[in-house]
């Protein structure tokens, strides 16, 4: 235990001088690339959480993080701008107007409990089933946003939000996202996961919960996926109904198999490798110069490049890039299921 409490104060002093120094040192363009990435190592840790460490394919991560955001956005905006662009809130919210703390707070626990609501019925599902269910939420959260005018404006969104988002606030989620991951790996409770996640009949023979575990951990990956939709919200100002579309859930998805799926440092590799990395690449659409010579703009030449480089890592890395290994050597997520309960289980219903 000392040891442990003397490496967590280590890493939040080291943690907390790269911020410091990040903020003295950096423009508004880095230290937005630098906030983009701190909220996706907190949605691709989290989705790691049930797509990794439980072996639940989940597709309904953009649904929390917009459930999230719209409700961090409603808290903290303004009684004067409530008045004049949403008139027709109901009274107890148009006269409430949040510090942002509470409202990130709120925001999490709102995509928790909806996490809760549909965890209980659809975690009884598996496989592409449960696949289907959890993006059919994403799209109810989607239309609901969109149709309730009174409340979220519908199609035109809420802009003009606090820009309350910082580097320090974004980071302190994610080291506490982080932190957490890396505790339930130790735990009891992450080796029940990982059992749930190997197989489920034989987990649950030996006394394994097998709906409690799947709703404890979707509901604790879905509040964070929804405190990461509120620092998005802050910190682009504008949340509408696309903002969190079935391509932001692929995004997320996409970095916990870069990073490597089932391991606590994988997806924050994963994470910080598709915001950084794509940026990097737009140098190619708006032309560069190599010595003498000036290359014309590659419009399009981002998304390929990073399209090559993808296939070529599922080729020759298809564990990620961590190879299949957590911060403790401990093995993550196989690419395949074991041999064994593939040939005993077989298929298997979806209301099993």
């Amino acid at each position: 235990m000392a040891r442990r409490a003397v490496l967590l104060l280590a890493g939040g002093i080291a943690v907390g001088g790269m911020l410091w120094a990040a903020q003295r040192s950096l423009n508004d363009y880095q230290l937005r690339l630098l906030n983009v990435a701190g909220i996706n190592i907190i949605l691709a840790s989290s989705l790691n959480l049930t797509n990794g460490y439980l072996g639940v394919f989940s597709l309904g991560h953009a649904g929390f993080a917009s459930v999230g955001a719209y409700v961090s956005a409603l808290l903290t905006f303004p009684v004067e701008r409530k008045a004049m662009m949403i008139p027709d809130l109901p009274s107890w919210l148009a006269r409430t107007a949040w510090p942002f703390l509470p409202a990130l707070v709120a925001g999490g626990l709102a995509a928790g409990l909806c996490a809760a609501v549909i965890g209980f019925p659809v975690l009884r599902l598996r496989g592409h089933y449960l696949a289907v269910a959890t993006l059919g939420f994403m799209i109810i959260v989607q239309t609901t946003a969109a149709s309730l005018v009174s409340i979220t404006r519908g199609a035109q969104g809420i802009n003009g939000i606090p820009p309350a988002t910082t580097v320090w606030w974004t980071f302190g989620v994610a080291v506490l996202c982080v932190y957490l991951t890396w505790a339930l790996d130790h735990s009891p409770f992450g080796r029940a996961m990982r059992a749930l996640r190997e197989d489920d009949h034989a987990a649950q023979a030996c006394g394994v919960p097998f709906l409690r575990v799947r709703l404890a951990a979707f509901v604790l990956g879905a509040a964070f996926a929804g405190a990461g939709g509120a620092l998005w919200g802050h910190l682009i100002t504008v949340v509408t109904p696309s903002s969190f579309s079935f391509a932001f859930t692929f995004l997320v998805v996409l970095m916990v198999i870069v990073g490597g799926s089932g391991t606590v440092a994988g997806p924050v590799v994963g994470a910080v490798a598709l915001t950084v990395v794509p940026e990097a690449l737009r140098l190619l659409e708006s032309g560069m110069t190599v010595g003498a010579h000036r290359m014309p703009p590659l419009f399009g030449a981002s998304q390929l490049v990073l399209s090559v480089l993808l296939i070529l890592l599922m080729i020759y890395r298809p564990s990620g890039l961590l190879g299949g290994r957590g911060l403790r050597g401990a093995p993550g997520l196989s690419p395949a299921p074991s041999p064994g309960r593939t040939a005993a289980a077989g298929p298997r219903p979806p209301g099993e």
